[in-house]
């Protein structure tokens, strides 16, 4: 929800919200827009969702810990801690991977689990490296290298404006995206599921 007493704001806010769509009798786009309308429906489904909320949370955090038990004595492997002031729903597990003690990278690891059929993915690519946002400024493009600083840039589709940008750090998202690696972590899976897949983990570590 969004709240304002600028009415300006708001109708911009509602216009993007709406895909960005020009009035038009076709589909037409002068700005990057989303859809982040909720439907009747989807609301439905939600509140629905709501009831079970606590049970998928114990479910999550029971999977977190499954995994912690089993592989927490080898070396090179962290969990993400609990922050002390607060109670993680451990929406995924996410585990990180250095190289020289557990042997492999993660994406060794990643490669090795996918050839017995089970999705894991790399953590998120940080915003700075990812392509739509290559630009000429300070710090580092999506291949990595240095750009030199206060270069003006072509937005696409903010209708034709143009922005001085730069990266400032990033050092600490790039290190989390070479190591890390989201292990499967669904409500449904079962202990077989996660024996099969620490049988794995620990299979790569051994080799």
């Amino acid at each position: 929800m969004l709240a304002s007493d600028d009415a300006a704001l708001i109708e911009k806010a509602r216009f993007l919200s709406q895909q960005a769509r020009d009035p038009a009798p076709h589909y037409e786009h002068s700005e990057i827009g989303y859809n982040y309308r909720m439907s009747n429906i989807l609301a439905a489904v939600g509140r629905g969702q709501l009831r079970v909320l606590d049970e998928r949370v114990e479910k999550k955090r029971w999977i977190f810990e499954y995994y912690r038990q089993a592989l927490g004595d080898l070396p090179g492997i962290d969990f993400m801690p609990e922050a002390p002031y607060g109670r993680c729903t451990r929406w995924l597990t996410v585990v990180l991977i250095h190289p020289h003690e557990f042997g492999a990278d993660s994406e060794a690891l990643r490669l090795a689990l996918k050839e017995e059929n089970i999705e894991s993915r790399p953590l998120w690519k940080p915003m700075h490296l990812q392509p739509v946002f290559e630009c000429n400024g300070e710090g580092r493009g999506a291949r990595g290298e240095r750009q030199d600083e206060g270069d003006i840039i072509q937005v696409p589709g903010a209708g034709g404006r143009r922005y001085r940008a730069r990266v400032v750090g990033g050092a600490v998202s790039e290190y989390l995206f070479e190591r890390g690696l989201c292990l499967p972590s669904g409500t449904q899976m079962t202990e077989q599921d996660l024996d099969r897949v620490v049988s794995i983990i620990r299979r790569v570590h051994a080799r």
